[in-house]
């Protein structure tokens, strides 16, 4: 993997690269974004080629220093991270003396900082005047979530680099790369906001199978009642999946959206892309406002059983008004 392989974040990696063609590498680096945003895979990437002797301004991924990063042999590089709620003095002191060693044969160090905000006043200050005069070639690499919560002597001797949050094209990209299986993938980046709650999501035990019964609920909602009662009452209340209504819920509000996306003609943003033959012949069977009511009713159902409604109750009223459109 590459800084130019890395799903979205077109302007990060353009001042990443710029800087590795140019050999303009800058001391330090505040790799500001919401979480999830892929700011640690490309800090780790940016590192990578930082390190890498092939001179193309990305990592080749074939050399030395790139194979010795890619099995977690690159004594240069260090990783810092909160201890506890903060990162500390001491740690700062500690991340100073590695520094200050000999590098091992490349040209110079670098070291990421994780949630760069939870440094204490006593940490940040030691670690402006480390970053005013590093002892070694080191370049530091923050990452946090708000770069206005870092202390603004530190912002100001850093550059800003931005990350916005992941469409669901890259986190689908980012994710099949990973091997998270493509159709699971797809329900999941539609489900969550950023790459950390899709995979907290994939990883559930029963997330597969609870798309198989939104798909079996989905189809028979609208052709044959009985049926969706059935499976509803075998598959989801007497089974584990009867936990979860609300993420039940919206999956089965993203199979009635794609009936919408199918009339409109956006296959490509159809999320039960394996059904796509299905979906077709019955998008037209409703006008696309009879969709958007069934998103609805979804949409009520779960505002239903936050208000403390049985679960099993809010979901037979919902189908009975899908099944009556």
């Amino acid at each position: 993997m590459s800084i130019a392989q890395l799903a979205g974040q077109p302007n990060a990696k353009r001042i990443l690269q710029h800087a590795l063609v140019s050999g303009k590498v800058s001391h330090a680096y505040l790799f500001s974004g919401p979480q999830g945003s892929g700011r640690l895979r490309m800090a780790m990437e940016f590192a990578k080629a930082l390190f890498c002797t092939s001179g193309t301004g990305d990592a080749c991924g074939e050399c030395l220093e790139c194979r010795k990063f890619e099995h977690g042999n690159q004594p240069d590089l260090h990783v810092v991270e909160p201890d506890g709620n903060s990162i500390k003095i001491g740690q700062i002191r500690d991340l100073q003396r590695e520094m200050a060693y000999r590098n091992s044969g490349t040209d110079r160090k670098v070291y990421i900082m994780k949630r760069a905000e939870t440094m204490t006043l006593q940490a940040a200050n030691s670690l402006l005047k480390f970053l005013e005069e590093p002892t070694t070639p080191v370049v530091a690499i923050l990452l946090t979530e708000n770069g206005q919560a870092v202390l603004p002597t530190i912002r100001s001797r850093t550059q800003w680099v931005p990350f916005m949050p992941l469409a669901p094209h890259d986190m689908l990209q980012t994710l099949t790369e990973e091997g998270f299986a493509p159709n699971t993938a797809r329900a999941a980046v539609h489900l969550a906001s950023g790459l950390d709650a899709c995979r907290e999501i994939l990883q559930q035990n029963g997330f597969a199978e609870m798309r198989n019964v939104v798909i079996q609920l989905g189809k028979d909602s609208l052709t044959r009642f009985t049926a969706a009662m059935l499976t509803a009452q075998q598959q989801i209340y007497k089974t584990e999946l009867g936990e979860k209504p609300q993420l039940l819920l919206s999956m089965l509000f993203l199979w009635y959206r794609d009936f919408i996306h199918v009339q409109a003609g956006r296959q490509e943003a159809v999320v039960f892309i394996d059904q796509v033959e299905w979906l077709k012949k019955q998008a037209f069977s409703r006008p696309a406002e009879g969709w958007v009511r069934c998103m609805e009713l979804t949409l009520e159902a779960g505002k239903r059983i936050r208000a403390n409604v049985s679960p099993q109750l809010a979901f037979e009223q919902m189908l009975i008004r899908i099944q009556e459109g």
